[in-house]
Parts: C-alpha cells; sequence; structure tokens
C-alpha cells in the first residue's frame, strides 16, 4: 500500500512539473510566434505604403508620409483619385492603389483584432499560471500530508504489534493464575 502511495505521488509530481514545464515553453513560444507575426503584418503593411506611394508619384500625385497615413486612415480609396488623370496608366495605377488601401485597411482591422485574441489569451496564461501554481501547492501540501499519513500508519501498525504482545501475555499470566488457582482449589479439596 506504501508502494502504491508514494509511486502516486512521485508519478502525480513529475506530471505536475512536466505539465509547468510545457506550459511555460508553449507559452513563451507562442509570446514568439505571436511578435514575428505582428512584426511581419507591420513589415507587410509598411511594404504596401511604399507600393502605393510609388504609385502615387507615378501617377503625378505628390505625398508625404503624413498625407499618406492620413489618406489610409480615412478608408476612403476615392481619396486617390483626386486629381489624377484619366489616362490608361493611372486607371491600372489607381485600381492599384485602392486594392492596395483595401489591403491595408483589412491589414489593420485584422492587427486589432489579433492583438485582442493575444491580450485574452495573454489574461487566460496568467490565470492557468496562478492556477497551476495552487494545484502545486496543492500537491505539495498533499505530500506533506502522505508522509504524515504513513508515519502514522507506520505507529499505529507498532502499536498494534505491541498491543498483541501484550495481550498475548496478558492471556498466558491469566492461564497461568488460573492453573495455579486451580491447582490450590484441587490440592486444597484433594486435602480435606
Amino acid at each position: 500500500m506504501e508502494k502504491h502511495i508514494e509511486e502516486d505521488e512521485v508519478r502525480s509530481s513529475a506530471d505536475l512539473r512536466i505539465r509547468k514545464s510545457q506550459h511555460s515553453v508553449l507559452s513563451r513560444k507562442f509570446v514568439e510566434v505571436m511578435t514575428k507575426y505582428n512584426e511581419a503584418q507591420v513589415d507587410f503593411r509598411e511594404r504596401s505604403k511604399g507600393r502605393i506611394q510609388r504609385q502615387l508619384e507615378i501617377t503625378g500625385k505628390k505625398t508625404t508620409d503624413e498625407e499618406l497615413e492620413e489618406m489610409l486612415e480615412s478608408g476612403n480609396p476615392a481619396i486617390f483619385t483626386s486629381g489624377i488623370i484619366d489616362s490608361q496608366i493611372s486607371k491600372q495605377a489607381l485600381s492599384e492603389i485602392e486594392g492596395r488601401h483595401k489591403d491595408i485597411v483589412r491589414l489593420e482591422s485584422s492587427i486589432k483584432e489579433l492583438h485582442d485574441m493575444f491580450m485574452d489569451i495573454a489574461m487566460l496564461v496568467e490565470n492557468q499560471g496562478e492556477m497551476l501554481d495552487n494545484i502545486e501547492l496543492n500537491v505539495m501540501h498533499t505530500v506533506d500530508h502522505v508522509e504524515k499519513a504513513r508515519d502514522e500508519t507506520k505507529r499505529a501498525m507498532k502499536y498494534q504489534g505491541q498491543a498483541r504482545k501484550k495481550l498475548i501475555i496478558i492471556i498466558v499470566v491469566v492461564v497461568v493464575l488460573l492453573g495455579i488457582l486451580a491447582l490450590i482449589i484441587g490440592l486444597s479439596v484433594g486435602l480435606k
């Protein structure tokens, strides 16, 4: 019985350490992947913004970074059409600019959504970390209680063995006394 308790104790402690280690590693990897993903999205946005800037310059419209940011933030692709002449190249460039603008707006939306999910997951990871800490603390207390119970069980078995010995000694003493008493009574009745 004690071996089973010790094995279960070691197994649960080892499982907890393994799970805690896996949780830590996976949390770290998740943060790294999310960071790389955010960097890739920001990089894509900047490259797309650069392409739009070049395409606007090709069509003859000079814009500053602030103006381009303002255009992108407005969410209105019609802003890009102002001042562009109606040539085939301009129309194609305009179409590409509007397409890139839509891509950037979708990308920004997905970045915001991803950021919100990342924050939610970070909260879950933090809460689960506290839960794991509580589980670890409870397992440690359980180990202490199991050790105490094991010691008390050993002591109880020792006392039980001693009690049996004492009971056997008392029974032997009583039988011997009864035998002596019977002998005395038998001798005293036999002498009369």
